[in-house]
């Protein structure tokens, strides 16, 4: 982290000894308009695939708590996906959000409904990424999975006596007792969410129009195409000043509504 730092101060191309340069970088940040565009799509993607992803995850996993036939086996389909590796998660997704043989439109297209071009236009190629972040919430799944088994059965019977239904029981039981669990993965996932750029790369690679210009496939970009390593890593150290105040922010908001049981 030191040495980034440093170097966000040089102009070093990697073929020759960096050159001090000051602020020059980060003065360069200010007057170039990619810069917002891959901060304003790093946002956009960010925090919808983040609540997409916390509320998707959190309904699976009350569905893998019930006691039902098959446990295991659909455990077993849901978590799956998690372990596929990145590339090729991305090259099934190439294919299912296609716009003319893709499965998703297709499926639309069974109840007339004509679907979008998806990673092809620049209105739905975020939306699109954002669905395909839910794909790989197995991880997610099993926490909450921990969580909920660890919620004591003496609530619901205590909430059942006193005459709740289930989405009493569900929204005064579950969900604060479940509330550090979600806060947990809001966190690690903006994490995530905002340094995203491999699949984005695979699939897009910024594409169309810079539609999915992500900040970390823009740090990649001046890195490792341009060679600007004094850029890239002043783009760094902004992305992690970004991620601060995101968790900062979130950790404020986390006192009015993440309830642990030992207060």
């Amino acid at each position: 982290m030191v040495a980034s730092a440093l170097i966000s101060f040089t102009d070093w191309s990697l073929l020759s000894s960096p050159h001090w340069v000051g602020l020059d970088n980060y003065r360069q940040l200010i007057r170039d308009p990619v810069f917002y565009v891959s901060l304003r799509n790093t946002l956009y993607f960010g925090v919808g695939s983040v609540l997409l992803g916390v509320v998707t995850s959190f309904l699976i996993a009350i569905l893998l708590n019930q006691n039902v036939r098959g446990l295991a086996f659909f455990r077993t389909v849901f978590y799956l996906p998690s372990v596929v590796a990145g590339i090729a998660t991305a090259l099934l997704w190439v294919n299912i959000l296609h716009p003319d043989f893709g499965l998703i439109n297709y499926l639309l297209g069974l109840i007339g409904i004509q679907g979008p071009g998806w990673l092809a236009s620049e209105a739905w190629a975020i939306p699109a990424l954002i669905l395909m972040s839910v794909w790989g919430a197995g991880n997610t799944i099993v926490i909450y999975l921990a969580g909920l088994q660890g919620i004591p059965t003496t609530l619901y019977e205590a909430a059942t006596i006193d005459g709740a239904g289930w989405w009493r029981r569900f929204w005064h039981v579950t969900v604060p007792m479940m509330s550090p669990v979600i806060f947990f993965n809001l966190i690690t996932g903006f994490i995530a969410s905002l340094q995203a750029y491999v699949l984005v790369l695979v699939m897009t690679n910024g594409g169309p129009a810079n539609a999915t210009l992500l900040f970390g496939l823009y740090i990649y970009r001046q890195a490792f195409e341009y060679f600007n390593m004094g850029y890239a890593a002043a783009l760094s150290w902004i992305l992690f000043v970004v991620i601060i105040a995101v968790i900062g922010a979130q950790f404020w908001l986390a006192r009015r509504w993440v309830y642990y049981e030992s207060r």
